[in-house]
């Protein structure tokens, strides 16, 4: 396996040294630091995009370059109800949950790292009291405003969640939606949950899995705001460490090809599934404890870009107008790496506000709101958010009137029919 030492760096997860590269993207932004327009005469800071894979426990990792409160602050400009797919995902999650552990006016919800209240807005509606634990105050207002979410400001850890307990907030159960990817210290994190969770209560973990992100190149999920990349292989002796186990998974659709895991205390009362020692054997047979997993990753990752840059310039090459749709945190991945810039895209247009009027960082490519598609009429749309593209390409089909096509740049470049 090729090696890149990066000097002193420890596994954030087991303390082992880490050697060995998983995949090397250059340098690139912060993904969602997105330029206003007075910061447009100012030097972007830029940094290696390097990711590491543990040799001992198998944790895929970045190195640390900026805090955690330099990526989730009052600025931060993700909003998980600008996607109508995650909301209804979210729906069912908590339809789900409430079926199958018979939550009540008596039970007590937490969601860590709650953003806008998306989630825990089902809860409140049942009646069932409910908290969120979010370190973004803008997000945690609006959770406030708009959907009655109480909301704790914070960095969630082991001090926070015995702080939440002692103030009567032991969980029945603790949602954790794509945030363990953004943790710099997992195992402080995961101790929190061990001081909150009720003795027979549940936390579940959502994220994308590792396996899926190598089989189908989703290079462009990595950027410094994930700290990690993650797979039942490399938490299990996370959670152990905290008294913690996993006694079921399920496989969902999201963020092209995720993991839910059910976490209790090791004394609670649930059985292990047939689910989880399905994913255990799966994880097995693909290598995953094994070097050559991760080494055929990069390769993969460099015909990708040649192969989207060769689509793009050919298209361009023949007059061709293309923007994009969606500035998400993966596409100033995609975009950083692939050098692409306003010489093949035109604009990018998202329906967040928070981003509209700002650039894509590191490329210059402004953000324009979702009309823009309508008013400049491009012949080709670059879906950067490919994972909601069936969101996307329904919401925006009005554009075949005219002849453009929607780019999907992942796991393959190709053109939707």
């Amino acid at each position: 396996m090729s090696n890149m030492e990066l000097s002193g760096a420890v596994c954030r997860s087991c303390g082992a040294a880490l050697t060995a590269t998983f995949a090397d993207l250059g340098l690139s932004p912060i993904s969602n630091a997105f330029p206003r327009i007075a910061a447009r005469r100012q030097a972007e800071l830029f940094y290696p995009l390097r990711a590491f894979v543990c040799s001992e426990c198998r944790l895929v990792q970045l190195e640390d370059f900026e805090s955690r409160e330099v990526h989730f602050n009052e600025d931060y400009a993700y909003f998980s109800s600008v996607s109508t797919s995650w909301l209804a995902h979210a729906a069912r999650y908590a339809t789900a949950m409430i079926d199958r552990f018979e939550l009540g006016a008596a039970s007590r919800v937490i969601e860590i790292a709650s953003n806008d209240g998306y989630l825990l807005k089902n809860f409140v509606a049942r009646g069932i009291a409910c908290l969120g634990v979010d370190p973004a105050a803008n997000c945690a207002e609006a959770a406030m405003r708009n959907f009655n979410v109480e909301t704790r400001v914070g960095f969630f850890g082991a001090e926070l969640g015995a702080a939440l307990a002692k103030d009567g907030w032991q969980a029945d159960l603790i949602a954790a939606n794509n945030v363990l990817a953004h943790v710099p210290d997992p195992n402080d994190f995961v101790s929190g949950f061990a001081n909150l969770l009720k003795p027979a209560g549940t936390a579940t973990f959502e994220f994308p899995h590792l396996l899926e992100l190598v089989r189908h190149c989703e290079f462009d999920t990595i950027y410094h705001e994930h700290y990690s990349y993650l797979s039942l292989l490399a938490l299990e002796p996370l959670f152990a460490r905290a008294g913690l186990r996993v006694y079921d998974a399920e496989r969902l659709s999201t963020h092209g090809g995720s993991l839910r895991l059910f976490i209790c205390h090791q004394a609670a009362p649930f059985p292990q599934t047939g689910a989880l020692e399905a994913l255990r054997a799966e994880e097995l047979a693909a290598g995953l404890h094994t070097d050559d997993f991760y080494t055929a990753f990069a390769e993969s990752v460099r015909e990708t870009k040649r192969s989207l840059l060769k689509l793009l310039i050919e298209l361009k090459t023949g007059g061709a107008r293309i923007c994009g749709y969606g500035a998400a945190a993966k596409g100033t991945t995609l975009l950083n790496y692939c050098g692409i810039k306003t010489d093949i895209l035109d604009f990018v247009v998202d329906r967040n506000p928070h981003k509209q009027g700002r650039f894509v960082p590191g490329t210059g490519i402004p953000i324009l709101g979702a009309e823009a598609i309508d008013e400049h009429r491009p012949d080709y749309i670059l879906i950067l958010p490919w994972n909601i593209r069936q969101e996307i390409v329904e919401s925006m089909s009005h554009v075949r009137q005219w002849g453009a096509k929607f780019i999907v740049p992942i796991p393959s470049p190709c053109i939707l029919d």
